[in-house]
């Protein structure tokens, strides 16, 4: 395999504060690679710092094999960034906005052109091409705002939450034109809160707490190592009652949620639960998913963390 993106004990300061601690990670050429972290993980600094926008306070970034800090200007090309907020211009048409960051990376006249209509292509957006961006839906401008990542075919993409705030069918064409982009060859890197779009999409998944990789691996490697299986109890009564009804169960309760990593002795738990003044209300199965994965680890939901 071909290492499109290699982060070589990466970090970032600020003052006494480190932000991003020694970071290793190497991304291959055709994968999907989702990282997932709750606020403050790390995950934007280093997102950042692949990018180039952000300076490391140590360690090293190659992108397609140019070195981010001696060959800066062949390993910026090689990127396309998707950031979370919309990067287009909404006085100019789609037509204009992709030939203006075509040309900002040294496409010029045909060539330009071609790139262009690839470009409304994917993002379907042919019809429209001559329309100002302002009297777009939010999902044609969510499609534009990846079309202006790509329109000079990075060997790298960086995908920061492109999906918030899209209606579902844009989600699912934003989800269509990533893979095709992964088996074309491109490599991703996608952030998002929606674990769903990770399980969805990503061939490797990577989570950072405490600015840190705390584990990498497929899906499947993820739930073997490290998701639980077993039964949520859902509660109701006031804090002291849930709390109490935790220590009853022995495990720390979510908001009013007890998870149980096996199943109890039915009879003697219901009681001791009920003598604390909690009801329980729900009782469901719980399935090794991504989102166990991640409470596991962080001990946090991702749109709680």
């Amino acid at each position: 395999m071909t290492a499109v993106l290699e982060l070589m004990a990466l970090g970032r300061d600020y003052g006494k504060r480190t932000a991003v601690r020694s970071l290793d990670l190497t991304i291959e050429k055709g994968e999907i690679f989702g990282l997932l972290g709750p606020n403050g993980a790390g995950k934007t600094t280093s997102i950042s710092m692949a990018c180039g926008v952000v300076a490391p306070s140590r360690g090293s970034v190659r992108v397609a094999g140019h070195d981010l800090a001696t060959d800066g200007k062949a390993a910026r090309r090689a990127i396309g960034l998707v950031p979370q907020e919309l990067a287009i211009y909404e006085d100019l048409t789609p037509r204009q906005n992709l030939a203006y960051f075509g040309e900002l990376y040294g496409a010029r006249d045909t060539a330009l052109a071609a790139a262009v209509d690839v470009a409304l292509g994917i993002a379907e957006l042919r019809d429209r091409a001559d329309d100002l961006v302002k009297n777009l839906s939010g999902g044609m401008k969510r499609r534009l705002n990846l079309a202006a990542g790509l329109v000079h075919k990075p060997a790298l993409l960086v995908c920061d939450e492109p999906t918030v705030g899209v209606d579902p069918q844009s989600r699912r064409h934003i989800f269509d034109s990533i893979k095709k982009l992964r088996d074309g060859g491109t490599t991703i890197v996608y952030t998002t809160h929606y674990m769903e779009e990770v399980e969805a999409l990503c061939d490797r998944i990577a989570i950072m707490d405490g600015g840190e990789v705390i584990a990498c691996g497929t899906l499947a490697e993820l739930q073997a190592k490290h998701a639980t299986t077993g039964v949520e109890l859902e509660l109701a009564g006031d804090d002291a009652a849930l709390d109490a009804a935790a220590r009853a169960a022995g495990v720390t309760r979510t908001g009013n949620v007890l998870a149980l990593e096996s199943r109890p002795e039915w009879s003697a738990l219901i009681t001791a639960i009920e003598a604390t003044g909690a009801r329980i209300t729900q009782m469901r199965s719980r399935n090794a998913n991504l989102e166990t994965v991640f409470l596991a680890l962080t001990g946090r939901s991702l749109r709680d963390a």
